[in-house]
């Protein structure tokens, strides 16, 4: 049995983690892929049944990048969720939403901008974020994505293999554009070439995705400042200096 505890003390992360495991499971028979099985809730702790990891093999990497495809083939009637959840430590805003760059730059990177706590590096990305709005708004949108269900927080830490195949843990799912999963793979690497092609095959990424990537990353590096400090500023910076001139 493994046991996580909840990492603040009142806070719904576990039970939102739970709601997320739900909504995977559901679409299991579609997607394929094995998630934790849940024990008990408990108001300080979730218990689930232990996974015994092995090394993946290219098998294993081809079944997750397939599994992630069909996955992201479930469609919601908008996107966000029924619910706000977590992303790490902080809330994750979730207000079902028709539009999904009015999502995406309000509930994602506003969100996270105004979590700042220092004024002026506050300052400094809400000036470019409002110069860059409106272009950002309408690049978005072009590509006409679907409410696709996600994982959510798709970093390595958060996929396990086992001797029956790939396993996804710790979500904080909602529905959004499907290519932000797979920007999040990006963002730390350890994901083997066999889970793109894989993925490809099924569900081929759109053309300016490479764009789109640097737009998805920014919100989790926003996020890793705003709980980890300030060795993730320069990331920040640098990624929101480089949509500046794409987009001004």
């Amino acid at each position: 049995m493994f046991e996580k505890h909840n990492p603040i003390k009142g806070s719904r992360a576990l039970e939102c983690e739970l709601h997320g495991l739900e909504e995977l499971r559901k679409h299991k028979k579609l997607h394929g892929l094995d998630l934790p099985e849940v024990i008990e809730l408990k108001p300080d702790k979730l218990l689930l049944k232990s996974i015994e990891s092995v090394p993946p093999t290219a098998k294993d990497w081809q079944n997750l990048g397939a599994g992630l495809a069909r996955l992201h083939q479930v469609q919601g009637e908008s996107f966000g969720f029924y619910e706000d959840n977590f992303i790490g430590l902080n809330e994750q805003k979730n207000k079902p939403c028709n539009d999904w760059a009015e999502f995406f730059i309000k509930h994602r990177l506003y969100f996270q901008i105004n979590l700042i706590l220092s004024p002026s590096v506050k300052n400094e990305f809400l000036q470019i974020m409002t110069a860059i709005e409106g272009k950002l708004y309408t690049f978005l949108n072009q590509h006409n994505p679907r409410a696709s269900l996600l994982h959510g927080d798709l970093w390595s830490g958060n996929v396990m293999f086992a001797k029956s195949g790939p396993y996804l843990i710790d979500p904080a799912v909602y529905y959004g554009d499907r290519e932000c999963d797979i920007a999040m793979t990006r963002l730390f690497g350890g994901f083997d070439s066999a889970f793109y092609k894989a993925y490809n095959e099924l569900y081929p990424l759109k053309e300016n995705y490479e764009i789109r990537e640097k737009i998805y990353n920014l919100y989790h590096y926003l996020n890793h400042y705003n709980i980890f400090g300030k060795s993730y500023l320069s990331a920040c910076q640098r990624l929101t200096k480089e949509l500046a001139l794409s987009f001004l």
